[in-house]
């Protein structure tokens, strides 16, 4: 049975992580568009249709963190991964929306 608890992550803890040089695998659940138009430095693009064609190729043994526009999309993803037994998959609270206005206000919002 999975553990859904802690399936979140706040964008202050997230950019801690980046800060302190930790290893994790950020993703960006988006469409290409939205990709297109912002981004957080380091996100590998894989769209949310697309995670379970793309799963094999993950790097699943560092800290997956998934992160969408405003952190619905990627939390499906990040409860997707924990059934595949991806204990260490997150969301980003708030999305990409709470990284622009918390922690980046040069990330465009839309």
């Amino acid at each position: 049975m999975p553990n859904f608890d802690d399936l979140e992550i706040t964008v202050a803890e997230l950019k801690k992580q980046l800060d302190s040089g930790e290893k994790l695998l950020l993703i960006d659940v988006r469409e290409p568009w939205e990709h297109q138009i912002c981004r957080i430095e380091g996100a590998k693009l894989i769209p949310m249709r697309t995670i379970p064609a793309n799963f094999q190729s993950l790097d699943v043994e560092e800290t997956v963190i998934c992160y969408c526009h405003h952190g619905q999309r990627s939390l499906d993803v990040a409860m997707w991964l924990r059934g595949q037994g991806v204990e260490s998959a997150k969301s980003l609270a708030g999305g990409i929306e709470r990284w622009a206005v918390d922690v980046d206000p040069r990330v465009p919002r839309y």
